[in-house]
């Protein structure tokens, strides 16, 4: 009998300690993800640190990729409250979120990014069409029909008027959410100008990205999730280009300038209204059932979506966030009030 009692004692304990959510032991907000977005959720943390006087977020730059993975990995205090991200999330990213228990997330469109291929600010004038980063830049390319290893070793081999520099791409790994981006907006944009690669697509999606998507080892080189560095490497490396985001260009414009992308250049005007092709949407994935419970967490991603942050002429459009329209704002403004949830992706 005495050893029943010790039982039943041991379950309603445990099951006493079910009852409470695990990351209510954790007294600060988690987010984690895109190093683009890095440097505005960093800012917002600091604003809220300062106007609730709470212990500030901790916000890490893992990759839109690695930031989503974690995040999905499951509930608890273990696992953030906020994944960053600088491309949608996936379907298959939203269904190992569901397999994980991660359910009923709230998406947040926080405003617009443009990616540019940037070099040194003395060195040469590029002005590229989406083709010639796909026939520069894939390991694969299309020759007298068939798809065969990339051999071009410079610029001017892959399009005339182009200068002579070696093909020397420094860029974000796969986990990236900029190298995600930059792979549909570029090279499968680029390869898509010939009917050939895009009737494949048409025909079998799969079988395009399998031969579009992987980019040539000998002259795209993964530099990590620190877009700074990248800006540094292209200052001492001559001729060499360097993939990031827009606010790292603003940022640096004493030292690297941006190449024009199908006749455009990128600034905030051309990214914000499309005509750039390298432009964007960046996102904030939340946890619903985190809100309320981890201290702090309703107000820091309310602080995101306010005027003051992400409204025009707000703090991180100083940071080179280029804001979402009025309308698009304000949405971002209900969605958060009502905790709004996001839709199963389609793709």
């Amino acid at each position: 009998m005495k050893k029943l009692l010790s039982c039943a004692a041991a379950a309603v304990a445990l099951s006493g300690l079910a009852a409470v959510p695990a990351h209510a032991a954790r007294d600060y907000v988690w987010a984690g993800g895109s190093s683009t977005v890095f440097p505005f959720a960093t800012r917002v943390a600091e604003n809220y640190a300062k106007k609730t006087g709470k212990k500030a977020p901790k916000v890490e730059s893992l990759g839109t990729g690695g930031g989503i993975k974690l995040f999905c990995g499951g509930n608890g205090e273990g696992f953030p409250d906020i994944a960053t991200a600088s491309r949608p999330m996936k379907k298959s990213e939203f269904d190992a979120c569901a397999g994980k228990g991660v359910k009923d997330i709230i998406q947040i469109k926080i405003g617009f990014d443009g990616i540019v291929v940037a070099t040194d600010k003395d060195g040469a004038d590029y002005n590229f069409k989406t083709e010639h980063l796909y026939l520069g830049l894939s390991a694969q390319v299309l020759k007298g029909g068939q798809f065969v290893k990339n051999t071009s070793n410079s610029w001017d081999d892959v399009g005339p008027g182009l200068p002579g520099n070696r093909i020397q791409v420094y860029g974000p790994p796969p986990t990236s959410g900029t190298r995600d981006a930059f792979v549909e907006l570029a090279i499968e944009a680029g390869a898509r100008k010939f009917p050939t690669v895009d009737e494949l697509r048409s025909n079998n999606e799969k079988l395009f990205k399998a031969k579009v998507d992987p980019l040539r080892a000998d002259g795209w080189i993964d530099a990590g999730e620190n877009d700074n560095a990248i800006v540094g490497t292209l200052t001492k490396t001559p001729g060499a280009l360097g993939v990031f985001g827009w606010s790292f260009l603003e940022e640096n414009m004493d030292k690297v300038k941006g190449a024009s992308i199908n006749g455009v250049k990128p600034s905030p005007q051309t990214i914000s209204d499309g005509s750039y092709p390298l432009a964007r949407s960046l996102y904030i994935y939340v946890k619903k059932a985190n809100l309320g419970v981890t201290p702090g967490l309703n107000e820091f991603v309310t602080e995101f979506t306010s005027d003051a942050a992400t409204g025009r002429g707000g703090y991180l459009q100083g940071r080179g966030l280029i804001p979402l329209p009025p309308g698009q704002h304000e949405n971002n403004k209900n969605v958060v009030k009502n905790k709004t949830t996001m839709a199963r992706p389609a793709s």
